[in-house]
């Protein structure tokens, strides 16, 4: 029997993250550094803001846009903390999490063969997207040496003329690294110089620790040439919500709310009416998680370089990414084994992409006490392995 599969879906592997998460799942005792999800609950007044829309009714169709009131929030947020302004009547749509908004942006943008610069490590999705698109990811690598922040000469070296996009995710998952303000107005001075259209994931941008995000549309005549996408799941806790959102000119979002409108819809309105809260009454408790996580991220990369494993210090989001290389292993062996002998999870750094290997990535998003238990179970690992 014929397959009916499209050749590029099946070409593209599993998720190396989802592997080590299902084999944790059937074991006892397991303690995750592997999950990119805030271990906090989403903060009272904003579960109260998606239980009262239940309990009042709100429960049919938003505009395909997303309530206004919601986008006209978020035009003010984004304008207050990074001096960019977004018209809320159609330059914002509100997404299912920034998955959406990526899935929609590089499916607007994209034709046949278009390619796409993708610095790596990278999360997961980046690649397999720009291949569901129909593009041709072009991926670029970082070095702990550098930060693991890409620069404009290494994007320059690998344009040709079917490059279309550069796709940047910072604050990096997996590395943490946040991007300096000179290489990103270099990166700018490219984009413009050879008419580049920038994605840039910011999902991660009030996740940063002893400095502040710098939003790349906010950089001189980048609004243009830029779709932001930024969310809610890990600034306030609401991964399950799934609600997040895309800003961009109008005649980029257009396009992109026709995509919407024909496989979406609309995102959840519990869900929006809960992110609408979030941005009236949750910054305090942004503020008190980041407080917590950047005691998290002290600790842990203290504890990591102690064991031997050198650490690059990340500057945001709430990852790790040390490398195993004394070990002596792989890092999908180290850890596969660190796993299955000691019950900590984390992810090999090769799932975030071949610059990755010889990395694994290790989730500060759990509590304090486990990290420590945690750290405690690696030492022992090491210690028998040499």
């Amino acid at each position: 029997m014929p397959s009916f599969l499209a050749r590029r879906i099946v070409e593209v592997p599993p998720s190396g993250i989802r592997q080590f998460f299902d084999i944790a799942a059937t074991m006892k005792e397991v303690i995750s550094l592997g999950i990119g999800e805030p271990d906090f609950v989403t903060p009272t007044p904003v579960l109260q803001a998606g239980i009262d829309s239940l309990q009042q009714g709100q429960t049919h169709y938003t505009s395909n846009s997303g309530l206004l009131e919601l986008r006209e929030a978020l035009s003010l947020h984004l304008h207050n903390l990074y001096g960019v302004r977004y018209q809320p009547e159609d330059e914002i749509l509100l997404t299912v999490g920034v998955s959406e908004a990526l899935y929609l942006a590089l499916t607007a943008v994209l034709n046949p063969e278009d390619e796409v610069i993708v610095p790596q490590p990278c999360f997961v999705a980046y690649v397999p997207e720009v291949i569901f698109a129909g593009g041709v990811p072009v991926t670029v690598p970082t070095r702990v040496e550098e930060g693991f922040q890409v620069t404009a000469e290494a994007i320059e070296r690998k344009l040709t003329p079917r490059t279309k996009v550069v796709l940047m995710g910072y604050p990096n998952n997996p590395t943490g690294a946040v991007m300096e303000r000179e290489k990103l107005e270099q990166i700018a001075q490219l984009a413009e110089q050879h008419n580049l259209l920038v994605i840039s994931d910011e999902i991660y941008d009030r996740l940063v620790y002893g400095q502040k995000h710098l939003c790349f549309a906010s950089f001189a005549g980048m609004r243009e040439r830029t779709i932001t996408l930024g969310g809610f799941s890990k600034d306030y806790a609401m991964t399950g919500w799934r609600i997040g959102y895309a800003a961009a000119p109008a005649e980029l979002l257009a396009a992109m709310r026709k995509i919407h409108q024909y496989t979406i819809m609309s995102a959840p309105t519990p869900a929006q009416h809960a992110a609408w809260a979030a941005l009236r009454s949750g910054e305090s408790f942004v503020h008190e998680m980041l407080s917590e996580y950047d005691r998290r991220r002290r600790m842990i990369v203290a504890g990591l370089n102690q064991l031997g494993l050198d650490c690059f210090e990340p500057k945001g989001a709430f990852y790790t990414f040390p490398s195993i290389r004394r070990s002596g292993m792989e890092d999908e062996e180290f850890a596969r084994r660190l796993l299955e002998e000691e019950h900590v999870a984390v992810v090999p750094g090769r799932a975030f992409g071949k610059s990755g290997e010889g990395f694994v990535r290790c989730s500060y998003a759990t509590a304090y006490e486990k990290i420590e238990e945690a750290l405690q179970r690696m030492g022992r690992f090491l210690s028998r392995h040499g």
